[in-house]
C-alpha cells in the first residue's frame, strides 16, 4: 500500500513539473480582426454590399406593412357597409398579408436567414485570409498562441509588444498599421 502511495505520489509530481515546465516556455500574442478586415478594401466592399442588400431588404419589407396598413384603413372606411362575412374575409386577408411579411421577415432576417447566408458567403473567405496570415505569422515567430483582440475574449490589458497585427497587415500585403485613436 505504502508503495502504490509512493508511486502515485511520484507521478502527480512528475506530471506537475513537466506541465509547469511546458507552461513556462510557451509564447504567445494577439491580433487585432476587426482592424484587419477594416483595413481590407474586399472587407469594405462586401460590408458595403451586405447594407445595400439589407436595405432594399428593409424597404420591401416596409412598403408590405405600409400595403397591410393602408388595407386597414380601407376596411375601417367601409366597416359600416360591409356585411359580418365580408368584413371577417377581409380580415383574414389582411391576417394572412401579416404572416406572409412575418415568415419573409424571418426568411431575411431571421437566424441563418438570407441576410446571414450574404454575410457568411462574403465575409468568410476574408476572415480565412486573415486566419492563414495569422498563423503563418504565428509559424514565422514560434508563437503557441494567439489570442483575437476583438473577440469575445476580454483583454484588460496587453502589451504592445505582443501585438502581431503588423505582421498579419504585413503578410496580406495590406501595409503598416495606422495609428489607432482608443
Amino acid at each position: 500500500m505504502i508503495k502504490i502511495s509512493f508511486i502515485c505520489f511520484f507521478l502527480f509530481s512528475f506530471f506537475t513539473f513537466a506541465s509547469l515546465i511546458s507552461a513556462h516556455g510557451q509564447r504567445f500574442g494577439y491580433v487585432d480582426s476587426d482592424f484587419i478586415l477594416n483595413q481590407m478594401p474586399e472587407y469594405n466592399e462586401a460590408q458595403a454590399e451586405i447594407n445595400k442588400i439589407s436595405m432594399q431588404w428593409q424597404e420591401e419589407i416596409q412598403n408590405k406593412q405600409k400595403e397591410i396598413e393602408s388595407l386597414y384603413n380601407k376596411l375601417k372606411a367601409e366597416e359600416v357597409l360591409l356585411t359580418r362575412d365580408m368584413r371577417e374575409e377581409r380580415l383574414d386577408h389582411i391576417k394572412k398579408k401579416e404572416n406572409e411579411v412575418k415568415a419573409y421577415h424571418n426568411k431575411v432576417f431571421g437566424y441563418e436567414g438570407l441576410l446571414f447566408l450574404k454575410r457568411k458567403e462574403l465575409i468568410k473567405p476574408l476572415q480565412e485570409k486573415v486566419f492563414k496570415a495569422t498563423e503563418k505569422v504565428a509559424k514565422q515567430n514560434r508563437l503557441q498562441m494567439i489570442f483575437d483582440k476583438s473577440g469575445d475574449l476580454i483583454m484588460i490589458y496587453t502589451d504592445p509588444i505582443y501585438d502581431f497585427t503588423e505582421n498579419v497587415l504585413e503578410e496580406l500585403g495590406i501595409g503598416q498599421k495606422q495609428e489607432e485613436t482608443n
